[in-house]
Parts: structure tokens; C-alpha cells; sequence
């Protein structure tokens, strides 16, 4: 068993109602293998960094089983940085700033140690065309391609998206980006919709709602945990996908059954991110801790009843 995420190592600067930062480690590809560390002994990643970005913040990374022969970093290139001031409501953001930098001409180079063996794959959040070329890259098809995405590559990219969700499992967005996708406002005709170009499996994030998945014609609802407070909600949804995937190549089971077990897990980490900034929460859980979020998540949607008072 092999688990690859793609995606970005950055800087981000974050502004809530709770309080700011200056330049701080995160990117999802960040968030992804630090999540996924705690299922796999080693989540493998192929990304891009400047020499900007901090060597110990990698040895960091490395101890907690994450494989960086994919990283290349680019001494004299900046790292890949965003600032963004999030509402009150915390569900709403403002990009204040965006630079690309070394993500601008992002080649991504596949270790030939990865070709052949990489089982699970994580798309994690960049322009279409990039993910197709990891996908074209690889020697064989993992047995389990999730893919995650937002609203501006479907602004922009829209015809290189749908050439991606031809070769993908599972495909994670939230509630807006659903509906931009399908051009359906019922989630469950967006699911229909969406399903039709390739993603077996489709799971729809709805923030402090919750989350939905979506398999033919089965449904399960997940619940969100209710916090009394949210610090910074930046990188939750990596932070949920890695969760993810990362049960998944534990266990080696695809099926429903366990994707909804998996969206549990991946929710309750994601639920320990947004308590600080970026991932200074996530980086240092136990297995305690995890499994007792875990436990709250069940009890949230468990109770008994006798239909024979209906």
C-alpha cells in the first residue's frame, strides 16, 4: 500500500475575528499529509517549494513518516503564498493576496519509486491540467483517485476539470462549488449530475453543516461537530481529505460502508485544525485524542428507536 497527495507546500497569513498571523507554514498538500500521518507510515508527496521555505518545517514533516523525494525546492524562487481575512460568520473569506511564485510553472515530477506503486492518490487542489499530468505520469492507475477542487478552476478550467473527473473515484467539493459544477441547485440532482462525468463516489462539504455522500443511489449525511469556537477554518477541508483517504489505505476497504466511516475520521480532524492556526493543532495529536473526537462525531448521530410507534 502506497498513499501520494499532490498538492502545495506554502505560506499563508491569515485574519479571523480571533486574531491574525504573519507569514505561517500550510498549503494543502500541508494539511493532507500531516492528516493522513496518522493512519499510514508514510504518505508520500509530490510538491514545489522556494528557498524560502523553512528546512526544519520539512525535517518536521519527514518525522512524521512524510516521503519528500517528490518535493523540489527551487533555491532561488519564492514559495507559493496566500493571505486571506475571514467574516464573522467564518464561512466567508476575503484573498487579500496571491503569489503564485514557484506554483507558476509547477511541473510536477513523479519519482520513478512512485510510478509503479502508488495505490492511493490525492489530487489536492490545483489547476486541472497539472493533475492530469500526474494522472498521465504515473505507470498504473491507483486503485482509488479522490480529487479535490474549488469554484475557480471551474471559472477558468472548466473543460481540463471534466477531463480529470473522467479517471476519478471520489471527488470532494463543497455545497457552492457542487452546484456551479452541475448547474443544479438540489445537491442530490448536482450528485446525479457530477456522478455522470466519472466520480464514483462524491462527497459534498457543507462546513458547520456537515457533510453529504453520495453512491449510487445511497446517501449518508454526516454530521459536523458543533465548537464553541473556530480560530481559523484555513485548511480544514485538506485537513478533512486526508483524514479521508488516509482510513482508506489503512483499512484497504472502498466500500460505502467505510467511505462514511472515513468521512467520520476525516471530520474529526478537521475538527482539531480549525481550533488554532494552521497546523499547529493537527501536528501533535494523540491517538487518544483522535479516537475520543471520533466517539463524539457517533454519539451526535446515534439514537434508538421502536418503529412500531409510528
Amino acid at each position: 500500500m502506497s498513499l501520494l497527495s499532490i498538492g502545495t507546500l506554502a505560506f499563508d497569513a491569515i485574519e479571523t475575528p480571533f486574531g491574525k498571523t504573519d507569514k505561517i507554514v500550510g498549503g494543502a498538500c500541508t494539511y493532507i499529509a500531516l492528516a493522513a500521518s496518522y493512519f499510514v507510515n508514510e504518505s508520500r508527496v509530490v510538491s514545489v517549494v522556494g528557498g524560502d521555505f523553512p528546512k526544519n518545517r520539512l525535517s518536521d514533516l519527514e518525522k512524521r513518516g512524510v516521503n519528500l523525494e517528490g518535493l523540489q525546492i527551487k533555491e532561488n524562487e519564492k514559495s507559493f503564498f496566500w493571505s486571506g481575512k475571514y467574516h464573522t460568520d467564518m464561512n466567508t473569506r476575503d484573498t487579500l493576496v496571491t503569489e503564485l511564485n514557484v506554483l507558476e510553472s509547477f511541473d510536477p515530477v513523479i519519482p520513478e519509486s512512485y510510478k509503479d506503486d502508488t495505490t492511493y492518490l490525492m489530487l489536492g487542489n490545483l489547476a486541472p491540467v497539472v493533475q492530469l499530468q500526474v494522472l498521465e505520469r504515473l505507470s498504473n492507475k491507483p486503485e482509488l483517485v479522490v480529487l479535490d477542487t474549488m469554484n475557480f478552476w471551474m471559472d477558468i478550467a472548466m473543460a481540463d476539470l471534466k477531463k480529470v473527473l473522467k479517471h476519478v473515484d471520489v471527488l470532494t467539493i463543497n455545497d457552492e462549488e457542487a452546484r456551479q459544477l452541475s448547474g443544479e441547485y438540489s445537491l442530490v440532482k448536482a450528485a446525479d449530475v457530477i456522478r455522470e462525468m466519472g466520480p464514483t463516489y462524491l462527497i459534498i462539504k457543507k462546513g458547520e453543516h456537515g457533510a453529504l455522500l453520495f453512491h449510487g443511489t445511497e446517501v449518508f449525511c454526516a454530521p459536523a461537530l458543533p465548537l464553541a469556537e473556530v480560530f481559523d477554518p484555513t485548511g480544514a477541508g485538506d485537513t478533512f481529505a486526508g483524514g479521508f483517504i488516509g482510513h482508506i489505505a489503512k483499512t484497504k476497504d472502498h466500500s460505502f460502508e467505510n467511505m462514511k466511516r472515513a468521512i467520520i475520521f476525516g471530520s474529526a480532524l478537521a475538527s482539531f485544525t480549525v481550533e488554532k492556526f494552521g497546523t499547529e493543532r493537527l501536528e501533535n495529536l494523540t491517538i487518544e485524542e483522535i479516537n475520543s473526537r471520533v466517539e463524539k462525531f457517533v454519539k451526535l448521530a446515534h439514537f434508538n428507536m421502536d418503529l412500531a410507534v409510528i
